[in-house]
């Protein structure tokens, strides 16, 4: 995979290509995204309800890069992502 692709497809179709599992919940205010592999290797990635379309594009896709390790250009602030 590499950064273009990452950054140029529709996340639905680029969610789909890899399997991505997206599970919508109610979370504190300051989260704005998670991933999990899981044990099989697919992946699970939580969305915060009611945050803005775009900030989910830019965590989405930043969140995918890391779990494939692709690179990818940093994050504005305040967003980072940290691996557990």
């Amino acid at each position: 995979m590499s950064t273009d692709h990452l950054l140029d497809t529709p996340l639905p179709q680029l969610l789909a290509e890899h399997n991505v599992d997206v599970s919508t919940l109610e979370t504190d205010p300051g989260f704005t995204g998670g991933a999990y592999v899981r044990g099989d290797g697919s992946l699970l990635f939580v969305r915060p309800a009611g945050r803005p379309e775009a900030e989910w594009e830019i965590v989405a896709r930043a969140m995918l890069g890391q779990t494939l390790r692709v690179p990818m250009p940093e994050l504005p602030e305040p967003y980072r992502l940290t691996e557990l």
